[in-house]
């Protein structure tokens, strides 16, 4: 019987490959690590987005998916994405969609969520339940993308183009930070403040030698979405050096009055990622297993009005600092993360430092803003070629109409223009298309200026261009316009404490309280606090001295006290604000720095606008008296102060602030100083100790237009070598930017007067000068600049009515030397 088989070729050709396995999988393996690291889980440091965020938000400003728009369903993003640029799988698209639109992960969130994108705690709902639209800060990283600013790489099947990276108008990668498992690698950056940021990339654009320690000085440290606090800065330093480091972050927690009789610690800020589920549950299981003693029980307050809200109730008889130092060593209230600055740079991972980050993405947008410039100067050259053969045309455009009425054809037409009027074909093809309404004279204006503006244009584009200097400076510009259309103040406190107890297994709680030791707390005149510990046993207690000459080391203010006790925080607005110096930067008392210190505003709490002009110890009947910029005096006694928390200790009127103040006993002197150049001198107990609801009495008579700028106290022992610093410059200027003149004098210079008179002269004013813009009076004078740096001052010796001599420039403030 035949076979039913089809007959076969007469020769079949058997292909079989002997391939070694280790070979094979090794060749696999690289392959598939590359793609992932590559593809997948790192960013690049140029935009700060992986390859699926960047495809999200190209996808969604193609969409016109605009914050002035309407949020369209979450699942149409994610099908547009997934079926134009994304080969993978739609939950991975929709996890990093939410990431984008979550407030608590990032920084400055780059999607507008609408519904439910998830907690700490919880996930987001599904994708056909919420809707997205692109946030604003998103349209600055995709802006100018038609402009040839960056390359374009084809989608994963060819149908499409995507860009390779986005412009970014800002520093993403450092701004919101990025996390990400790859293959035999990962990185986890930490989110930064946006202002600050772009302060030290415009500060590189400038000074491209910059060191690690002179960036740092814009940007101290990671600014994490949910606020608290980082302790210690070891680690901050080594990441921002070396790529890599480890910071402690803690939650804000204030001991607070629950009721009668009754305390609790209220937690209003958490770490990084950290929810307050999380936290209950560690609180309750460190409860049951007897390692945590002292909770009567934990209540979430959390609402959308509130904000962040958990309450811990103290047993009667515990320390609530006790039970508070417990729960950081035993619950994620104190957590750490660890920082690894890893990223691509021209396709390969890194290890990157501030400098490196910033040094990339500053390149990058000096790259953009070239290719731009290019784009747009060749853009503009071909309207300019139009134009003027447009204007050509029109001059005789009768004898235009009659070449083209006379011709068979477009092309004749086309040929015939060019060889009468001398176009080019680009400028023959324009008129051939142009409208009879363009022909009219008012057009021929138009188009007159039209010319006119581009030739200005170009000529500008073309000295931008030849000019890298120029370019430096419009990436810089353009960077501060970023910094303040989507900046927002800093939300986690930076405190340059010691070294942090390590956690333990032990069930048997620890008592970690810092001793209550005698301390000094200083203010200095750039707004920073810090702590120095005074150990009694040692030799000359009490001495304290700085080892060096340092930023930020003019003393505005001193007051002794002990790290649990109290003292009280004078403000421009008149309170009086009661804290413990126990949470407060702690340095040694022979080497005291103040730039290790922490923004005295940001450690009170104040409102925007309000800052602390004093410091003052609430023991002792001695009175504190404070001067106002209207001249108004007051001395009030620590009795009526020193029992609240926060006491408005003068009514400040509408326009006016508090501008200095200090215990005064009755016979140390009370000194003004106004921006017209008088000084009034008189003292102390010409102002009688009033209550703290009174509003003061007149200190100094005030001529038109004038107000105080310095308010000074001297100690009787202090007035032999007192001496008054004034410094004039012009109104127009800004402060701390232009200081004309200055000069030292003694205080004995100055007769006394009576309160409430006008004073005498203290400055001669110079061409060019119309007022004091600085004024001091006290002993060692010490002169520094906005960002905390020591500046020269003339020598003593000056009369009271003389004039400056030239001060170095951008002298902002004026304390004295720590002592």
């Amino acid at each position: 019987m035949p076979s039913s088989r089809p007959p076969q070729p007469a020769e079949v050709a058997e292909r079989i490959e002997d391939v070694d396995v280790a070979t094979e999988m090794q060749g696999s393996f690289l392959e598939y690590a590359y793609s992932v690291i590559y593809s997948r889980a790192l960013p690049d440091a140029r935009d700060g987005l992986k390859p699926v965020q960047r495809r999200i938000l190209f996808q969604m400003a193609d969409m016109g998916l605009r914050p002035d728009r309407g949020h369209v369903k979450s699942s149409r993003v994610v099908g547009e994405v997934m079926g134009k640029l994304h080969p993978h799988g739609d939950a991975a698209i929709y996890d990093a969609l939410v990431r984008l639109a979550q407030p608590f992960s990032l920084r400055v969130p780059l999607v507008d969520g609408h519904g439910n994108f998830g907690s700490l705690d919880d996930g987001p709902a599904a994708p056909r339940y919420t809707e997205a639209r692109l946030a604003a800060a998103a349209l600055a990283l995709t802006e100018n993308l038609d402009e040839d600013v960056v390359d374009f790489i084809p989608n994963y099947d060819g149908q499409f183009q995507q860009p390779a990276v986005l412009p970014a108008a800002f520093p993403n990668l450092l701004v919101n930070g990025a996390s990400g498992i790859a293959v035999g690698m990962a990185t986890n950056m930490a989110p930064h403040n946006l202002i600050e940021v772009v302060a030290a990339a415009v500060h590189l654009l400038d000074h491209p030698e910059a060191t690690v320690e002179e960036l740092m000085e814009f940007v101290p440290g990671p600014d994490f979405p949910s606020g608290g606090i980082i302790v210690g800065l070891d680690g901050v330093k080594d990441a921002y050096a070396k790529g890599r480091g480890s910071v402690r972050t803690r939650a804000k927690v204030s001991v607070e009055s629950l009721g009668p009789r009754r305390t609790g610690l209220v937690v209003t800020e958490l770490p990084y990622l950290v929810g307050p589920e999380r936290v209950i549950e560690k609180i309750k299981d460190a409860v049951t297993s007897k390692k945590l003693q002292g909770i009567a029980d934990v209540t979430d307050l959390t609402d959308r009005h509130r904000g962040l809200q958990l309450v811990i109730g103290i047993k009667t008889g515990f320390d609530p600092n006790a039970v508070l130092e417990q729960l950081y060593r035993l619950t994620p209230l104190e957590d750490s993360f660890g920082i690894n600055n890893v990223a691509l740079v021209e396709g390969q991972p890194q290890t990157l430092g501030l400098k490196e980050m910033l040094e990339v993405y500053v390149d990058h947008r000096i790259e953009v803003v070239t290719r731009r410039s290019r784009h747009r100067l060749g853009k503009r050259r071909e309207r300019l070629h139009l134009v003027e053969g447009l204007l050509i045309a029109i001059v005789d455009i009768d004898e235009v109409i009659q070449v083209i009425r006379t011709s068979d054809d477009g092309e004749q037409a086309r040929t015939r223009l060019m060889d009468v009027f001398d176009l080019s074909q680009p400028q023959a093809e324009y008129i051939l298309e142009l409208r009879l309404r363009r022909l009219t004279r008012f057009s021929r204006l138009e188009l007159e200026q039209e010319r006119d503006a581009l030739k200005a244009e170009i000529a500008e584009l073309e000295a931008l261009l030849a000019s890298d200097k120029l370019i430096r400076a419009q990436v810089a510009t353009e960077l501060d316009a970023a910094a303040e259309a989507f900046g927002t103040p800093r939300r986690t406190l930076l405190l340059n404490g010691g070294p942090v107890a390590p956690r333990s297994s032990s069930k048997k709680p620890v008592d970690l309280q810092i001793a209550d030791t005698p301390c000094r707390v200083f203010l200095s005149v750039t707004g920073r606090m810090v702590r120095a510990d005074i150990d009694p046993e040692a030799p000359n207690a009490g001495i304290v001295t700085p080892t060096r000459r340092s930023k930020h080391d003019a003393i505005r203010s001193t007051a002794d006290a002990t790290t649990r006790g109290h003292l009280g925080a004078l403000t421009t607005q008149g309170r009086l604000v009661r804290f413990t110096p126990v949470d407060l930067p702690s340095v040694p008392g022979n080497s005291v720095q103040l730039a290790a210190g922490t923004r005295a505003d940001q450690y009170l709490g104040l409102t925007s606008g309000e800052h602390v002009v004093a410091i003052v110890s609430l023991e002792g009947t001695t009175p504190l008296a404070l001067g106002t910029a209207q001249g108004v005096v007051k001395r009030v006694l620590p009795s009526e102060i020193a029992a609240r928390d926060e006491i408005e200790v003068i009514a400040v009127k509408p326009g006016d602030a508090v501008v200095g103040g200090a215990l005064a006993p009755d016979d140390a002197e009370l000194l003004f100083i106004t921006d017209d150049a008088q000084l009034l001198r008189f003292e102390a107990s010409a102002v009688r100790a009033q209550g703290r609801a009174a509003g003061g009495m007149a200190g100094i008579r005030l001529g038109s237009g004038a107000s105080v700028i310095g308010f000074a106290v001297i100690p009787g022992a202090d007035a032999a070598e007192a001496v008054v610093v004034t410094a004039a410059g012009s109104a127009g200027a800004l402060a701390g930017t232009d200081v004309s003149s200055g000069k030292v004098s003694s205080l004995d210079e100055f007769p006394p007067k009576g309160r409430a008179t006008g004073g005498v002269r203290a400055h001669r004013l110079l061409k060019g000068e119309d007022r004091l813009v600085l004024a001091w009076a006290g002993t060692e004078p010490r002169a520094v600049a906005q960002d905390g740096a020591s500046r020269a001052l003339p020598p003593a010796g000056a009369k009271r009515d003389a004039s400056g001599v030239a001060l170095e420039a951008g002298v902002a403030a004026i304390g004295t030397v720590v002592r």
